[in-house]
């Protein structure tokens, strides 16, 4: 037996117990004393893949604490790619997405800050590509799951294809890209069970974020109803990271993108959410594509917030932290340009699923900042894409190629489409035309933005500078409505709730002591632990905190509740509730003024088909109470006639129907008799404004065609303020 195969069967031994010695054939050496480090438990030292130990697993290596990262650091690259190559070919994360051609125009030349062409040309539509997507679970988990969206936008523009891959929160869970892959690690499934799916609310997340207090300002956002949306057409999308604008005269500023949605914010309850995802995972990307195939294009305004790079330190912020946003009060966003998506893609696989983003893909007059998240994600993508899309020609499929002619002598490799002609595939040549040469690197084009603030030494350390965590998530959590906060609490109950290890739980409501000390203590009420102790958070290893001042106190720009400009109705869904007698004349005016106002009503009713009316015509069914609950409706009318009133009323669908609306803070109308499917909330008909008041959000009319003059309105009203949270009963709904 060689001594190769000797180790081999010695290690198999010790495996099964075994504890003699074995010799080499001279007895010199004790073979299983040599494999020992082996066979033990891993060391609880981390290092890298060729068991080098690793010295610093936070923080990559740079040129300065806010210098750019470098390529000569193996250690952030192994870590990278590794993670990178872990799922084929789904993507890693963003999975699960949804996506639409559009087009893009800038309202005024911003010549000033860029000189990128789309952003100059005025009177140019420059075509684009949206993805929406979730980020933690696997294409097949449900589109309204807890979790942060994706929010990428490919630009076909002249000058090349340009990559603004963001979310639909401005901030991240982490500073530095070398904490990506653990994150991730941590939110999805655990790796002995993969249990949950697409959730965050199990032990090995939040072990992650209460030792990671960088996290905190990303998991108020994360908790909040923005992890929620109704739908992609009504969220909002940031760049996420800050990025530099250079224009003509080689000035740059720091640059932040916003994309603001036409039909404003609005969220689910969380219940709501739940529901949906078992009554119709596919809501979001349903939504989206039913919108725009009836014509409803989505429309989002670009804004900028756009900083000097001199002044970029005045706001006690470093815009190179991830995890920090500029409140708007000190830098307004400025409205740009408009993106409107107007067509559905014509394969799912060919364009959505193969459309590759990278935050790397720029134009001249856009250029990156020194962010250590977004330089490891400089490399992270293309690295990503060879594996997911089998190698390095995945610009040459159809969604990915650019409008602009290409030209290298980069050739071959797998899936190449390009048939390249002649002898020469180098530079620089003299056997072709040669006009590639180039020794002084002087062509046109793109040119990184020379970084005077580079300095030595190279070396794996953060600045001081990003060691805030609590005062941004503090300055959320002040901004927030009553209601909002509510929500952000119960999140934080039901999440941690899920969590079996009580440290786990200790440790982030500590953490959330230094965020607010009610907020902790609301969290931390049921969930069988000992108080709240920011003490204890100021405690734990590697725990950094400067506790900054936040340069402003509330941001009514971080709260999702409604403005006054973004009250409409235009694409609500309006359940109308009709049976067997249905009244048809007070209906009709309620429903063409819902119509007027932008709004689509569909007939729900306890069959298919359609049901009598009142004068012994026949009136259309859309859905039933079956197929079609409240949950994928914003708003419920319910139509009189006695007949229909007294149908629904014994129909326990139908009741539940209007009861879990009620619950979810919906607008709900009741025509006439209609309001015999409201007596289980107390209220009758012909209730006094006294009565209703009682039950902000509910509208009653009067049977009467005319008075759909006053019922209208006073719905569409309802309806605008997209939830009323603030019914005293809902809690005790039993839906």
């Amino acid at each position: 037996m060689g001594v190769r195969e000797g180790e081999r069967h010695t290690m198999v031994q010790a495996r099964n117990g075994a504890r003699g010695k074995a010799r080499a054939a001279d007895g010199s050496t004790d073979k299983l004393q040599q494999l020992q480090p082996y066979l033990d438990e891993p060391a609880q030292v981390l290092t890298t893949n060729q068991g080098l130990q690793i010295p610093d697993n936070h923080n990559s290596l740079k040129a300065g604490a806010r210098g750019p990262t470098l390529l000569e650091d193996f250690i952030l690259r192994e870590k990278i790619t590794h993670f990178d190559h872990e799922r084929i070919p789904e993507r890693v994360v963003h999975a699960r997405g949804a996506a639409a051609h559009g087009t893009f125009h800038v309202y005024k030349a911003l010549s000033e800050y860029t000189t990128a062409q789309f952003l100059n040309d005025t009177e140019a539509r420059t075509p684009v590509f949206v993805r929406f997507s979730t980020v933690a679970g696997p294409r097949g988990s449900a589109d309204t799951v807890r979790d942060v969206r994706g929010f990428a936008v490919k630009f076909y523009t002249p000058e090349g294809n340009y990559d603004l891959v963001g979310n639909n929160m401005p901030v991240f869970f982490i500073q530095d890209a070398m904490k990506f892959p653990d994150l991730i690690h941590a939110v999805k499934g655990e790796p002995h069970h993969e249990m949950p799916t697409a959730a965050s609310a199990h032990d090995t997340f939040w072990d992650f974020a209460s030792l990671m207090p960088e996290t905190t300002h990303m998991l108020m956002w994360a908790m909040s109803d923005r992890a929620l949306p109704r739908s992609y057409r009504m969220m909002e999308g940031f760049g996420v990271h800050t990025f530099r604008m250079i224009n003509g005269r080689g000035e740059s500023h720091f640059v932040k993108f916003h994309w603001k949605p036409k039909l404003g914010l609005h969220g689910l309850a969380w219940d709501e959410a739940q529901k949906i995802a078992g009554k119709d995972p596919d809501f979001h990307r349903r939504d989206l594509w039913e919108s725009i195939e009836k014509g409803h294009f989505p429309e989002w305004e670009l804004g900028l917030q756009l900083v000097p790079e001199d002044k970029a330190a005045s706001f006690g912020i470093d815009l190179l932290d991830a995890t920090k946003l500029i409140p708007e009060e000190l830098v307004p966003v400025v409205p740009v340009g408009k993106l409107v998506l107007n067509r559905n893609p014509d394969n799912f696989f060919a364009e959505t699923e193969q459309v590759a983003f990278h935050p790397g893909h720029l134009v001249p007059g856009i250029d990156f900042s020194n962010d250590p998240l977004l330089q490891g994600r400089l490399f992270s993508y293309t690295d990503t894409q060879l594996s997911r899309l089998g190698g390095p020609n995945f610009h040459e499929i159809p969604i990915n190629r650019g409008v602009c002619p290409f030209h290298n002598f980069q050739r071959d490799g797998m899936h190449r489409m390009t048939i390249g002609r002649g002898q020469v595939s180098y530079e620089p040549n003299s056997l072709a035309a040669g006009a590639e040469f180039r020794v002084d690197g002087g062509q046109h084009g793109f040119q990184s933005h020379p970084d005077n603030t580079i300095e030595p030494p190279k070396l794996r350390r953060r600045s001081p500078t990003f060691d805030d965590h609590f005062s941004q998530a503090a300055l959320f959590w002040n901004s927030m409505t009553p209601a909002e906060k509510e929500h952000i609490v119960a999140a934080f109950r039901f999440e941690l709730g899920k969590v079996t290890v009580p440290a786990i739980r200790q440790r982030m409501v500590n953490n959330l002591a230094l965020v607010d000390a009610r907020l902790a203590k609301k969290v931390a009420a049921p969930l069988g632990i000992e108080p709240p102790d920011a003490r204890a958070a100021t405690g734990q290893a590697g725990y950094r905190n400067v506790q900054a001042q936040s340069p402003v106190e509330e941001s009514p720009a971080l709260s999702m509740a409604p403005r006054p400009d973004k009250r409409g109705i235009q694409t609500r869904k309006v359940a109308v509730l009709a049976a067997d007698g249905v009244d048809v004349v007070s209906l009709r005016p309620v429903q063409q003024a819902l119509a007027d106002a932008g709004a689509e009503c569909l007939v729900v009713a306890p069959r298919l088909g359609s049901v009598a009316t009142a004068g012994g015509r026949r009136f259309d069914v859309h859905a039933t109470f079956a197929a079609m609950p409240s949950v994928m409706f914003d708003a419920v009318l319910v139509a009189g006639g006695k007949d229909s009133a007294d149908a629904l009323a014994q129909l326990g669908d139908a009741v539940h129907f209007v009861l879990e609306a009620y619950k979810h803070g919906k607008a709900i109308c009741a025509i006439g008799d209609g309001a015999a499917l409201l007596k289980w909330l107390g209220i009758a008909a012909g209730a006094s404004g006294e009565a209703l008041a009682q039950h902000p959000g509910v509208v009653l009319g009067a049977a009467q065609a005319e008075a759909a003059e006053t019922t209208a309105p006073a719905f569409i009203a309802a309806i605008g303020e997209h939830r009323h949270w603030d019914r005293p009963l809902a809690e005790s709904i039993p839906a």
